[in-house]
């Protein structure tokens, strides 16, 4: 595998351990929220809500973990991208499940509290891409030994947590009451 496109997964791998350290906190901040936003989606037998909504801030960040470490523990982060692609496979597939439905209202809980998300093809698309790279990564297990390498990847991976960040923030305000007053002015048309 050439240089470039080992730093590249790398870097997309640690930002995405990012991604998944800070829901897995916000997720965990907002605990007794989250039973009823994994509770919406209605896709789990009543018994199983608490329990998956208990343990997914500490899956998130385990994997989160994992995958910033990935420079340093190669066989976790691998551990890390496989199962953090699957999670984002899964969320996207619960979404798309639920827009099928006609349930595109509830919130995505994708650890935006002050910032309400419902559901949308463009979020269900954002967790494939997302997937993708961490597949790779966890398939090619690219190994970095070069010192500028490395900075390079972190540098891509802080890209990457931020580009998320923006798109999520974007996407959020797009579906919010302050979205109205964002449009440009539209001045009436003369017949």
């Amino acid at each position: 595998m050439g240089a470039l496109l080992a730093t590249l997964l790398l870097g997309f791998a640690m930002g995405a351990g990012l991604i998944f350290a800070f829901a897995g906190i916000g997720h965990w901040r907002h605990r007794r929220l989250l039973g009823g936003v994994v509770g919406n989606y209605r896709l789990l037998p009543d018994g199983l809500v608490a329990p998956v909504a208990a343990l997914l801030p500490w899956g998130e960040m385990a994997m989160g973990l994992a995958l910033v470490s990935a420079a340093f523990s190669p066989l976790s982060g691998r551990a890390g991208a496989l199962a953090g692609g699957g999670v984002l496979l899964l969320f996207g597939w619960a979404m798309a499940v639920n827009l099928r439905r006609g349930r595109g209202f509830i919130d995505c809980g994708c650890g935006h509290a002050e910032l309400r998300q419902p559901l949308s093809w463009m979020l269900v698309v954002r967790n494939l891409v997302l997937a993708l790279p961490l597949l790779a990564f966890a398939a090619l297990g690219p190994d970095l030994h070069d010192g500028l390498a490395l900075i390079a990847a972190m540098v891509a991976g802080l890209a990457v947590w931020l580009g998320y960040n923006l798109f999520n923030a974007l996407a959020a305000l797009q579906s919010s009451p302050l979205s109205v007053s964002m449009h440009p002015i539209r001045l009436p048309t003369r017949r």
